[in-house]
């Protein structure tokens, strides 16, 4: 019997990121980086869009290490915005190393990265029970404060929606449906 999901369909790329990734609680800050740039990359893009280059986007950034990518001067930059293997919009490709920088003065700040994102939840994912994506928010008092606070440090492609997919991403909220074999899999798991 095939698993319920509450999306993915029958693309094998978005199955397995649907069955292994999405939702999970990642507390790597390479991880969280990656994550930052890819939802930043998708914004007026459908995810599957970003999911299939992310390849791409790995052999391009270095392998989201956010030291390499936070030294890239303009010469870099112009190299990416010739690579087709990622989105070659020139704004976002200048906020990946934008964000970056800022990215690495969080950690500074903070320690690392993961303990300033998951002080917003005091370390415990959000467990959602939504059963219809009728019912999914594509943005919550959260991700509006975490996005406010990004933005005055300086961040760009972090607006609340993308803020929101982010923290579905990296598993602050858990927003499988609860008709789908994650939902009860990421809760039996904390």
């Amino acid at each position: 019997m095939e698993k319920k999901r509450c999306w993915g369909g029958k693309d094998q790329l978005a199955c397995t990121y649907h069955d292994e990734e999405w939702c999970v609680a990642v507390y790597d800050d390479k991880v969280l980086f990656e994550f930052l740039i890819l939802e930043g990359a998708q914004a007026g893009l459908n995810w599957m869009t970003i999911l299939r280059r992310r390849e791409g986007y790995r052999a391009a950034f270095d392998d989201f290490d956010y030291n390499k990518i936070a030294q890239y001067d303009q010469k870099k930059i112009d190299l990416l915005l010739q690579d087709e293997g990622i989105i070659r919009n020139k704004l976002k490709v200048q906020s990946a190393v934008l964000n970056a920088k800022i990215f690495i003065e969080i950690q500074q700040e903070f320690g690392s990265f993961s303990k300033y994102l998951w002080d917003y939840v005091d370390n415990k994912p959000i467990m959602n029970y939504y059963c219809s994506w009728k019912e999914v928010p594509t943005k919550t008092e959260l991700s509006d404060k975490i996005s406010k606070d990004l933005k005055k440090r300086g961040m760009k492609f972090v607006g609340s929606t993308i803020i929101y997919a982010y923290l579905q991403a990296v598993g602050v909220v858990n927003d499988h449906l609860t008709t789908c074999f994650r939902h009860k899999e990421i809760i039996d798991g904390i």
